[in-house]
C-alpha cells in the first residue's frame, strides 16, 4: 500500500502546491480533483485511468481487469494521508500507532482529499496505479499486510507495486531525483528507506 503510515508517525495533511507540475501525466488521465468526501466509482474520480499504458500492463485478462476497476471504489476522506487499499480491519501495528484506517470488505481505495487536491499530478498518478495493483494482488489471494515482523520495504506486494510505478515514471521521463523524493516513506528508518530504493532499482545518489 502506497504511503500509509504505521508505527512511527501519523500521516500529514498534504499542503497546497506552490509550483506547477514539473512532470506531466498522460493526457488520458484526468483526475477529478474537486471530488468531495464520499464513496465513488474509481473510474469516476480517476477518469481515463483505464486508457493509460499501465492499465494495459497489469497481469491478467484485460477484460477482467476492467470489470474489477469498474467495481472498485474510491473513498475520499478529509484529514491526513495519501492513498491505501481499505483493509477489512485495521492492522494491529497501525492501530497501535494511533491511526484508524477506513475498513471495508469491498475493493476500495481510500484517498485523502488533500492529496488529490494538492499533490503533484505525477504523485497522484503513480499512487493510484500502485494501489490498483494492490487490489489485483489481493484478488489473487496475496496478503497485503504481513505483520510487523516483515518490514514495509520488504513486502513482496509493495516492492512489486512500487517497481510498477517506477517503471511507468521512467517511461514518462521522470528522473531518479524525483523518484527518490516520491519514495520517501516517513515511517521507516533511513536504512529501510535506502533498502526500498535498492529493492525497486532507484539510485540513492544524484
Amino acid at each position: 500500500m502506497s504511503k500509509e503510515r504505521s508505527r512511527r508517525t501519523l500521516p500529514p495533511v498534504v499542503s497546497a502546491r506552490r509550483k506547477k507540475d514539473k512532470y506531466p501525466t498522460p493526457r488520458e488521465f484526468r483526475p477529478v480533483r474537486d471530488t468531495p468526501a464520499g464513496r465513488f466509482p474509481l473510474l469516476t474520480v480517476f477518469r481515463g485511468l483505464e486508457r493509460t499504458v499501465p492499465f494495459r500492463k497489469y497481469p491478467g485478462d484485460d477484460a477482467a481487469i476492467l470489470r474489477i476497476a469498474r467495481r472498485t471504489w474510491a473513498h475520499l476522506v478529509d484529514g491526513p494521508g495519501w492513498m491505501y487499499v481499505a483493509p477489512p480491519t485495521t492492522p494491529p501495528e497501525v492501530r497501535a500507532a494511533g491511526f484508524r484506517m477506513v475498513e471495508s470488505t469491498d475493493d476500495e481505495i481510500v484517498v485523502a482529499r488533500a492529496h488529490l487536491v494538492n499533490s503533484p499530478s505525477m504523485d497522484v498518478y503513480l499512487d493510484v496505479i500502485h494501489e490498483f495493483l494492490h487490489i489485483l494482488q489481493r484478488r489473487q489471494g496475496r496478503a497485503l499486510w504481513l505483520g510487523p515482523k516483515v518490514p514495509y520495504v520488504d513486502r513482496p506486494t509493495e516492492i512489486e507495486a512500487y517497481a510498477f510505478s517506477v517503471a511507468e515514471a521512467r517511461r514518462l521521463g521522470v528522473p531518479d531525483s524525483y523518484l527518490r523524493e516520491y519514495l520517501r516513506v516517513t515511517w521507516v528508518t533511513k536504512t529501510e528507506s535506502l533498502r526500498l530504493l535498492r529493492n525497486v532499482g532507484v539510485s540513492a545518489k544524484n
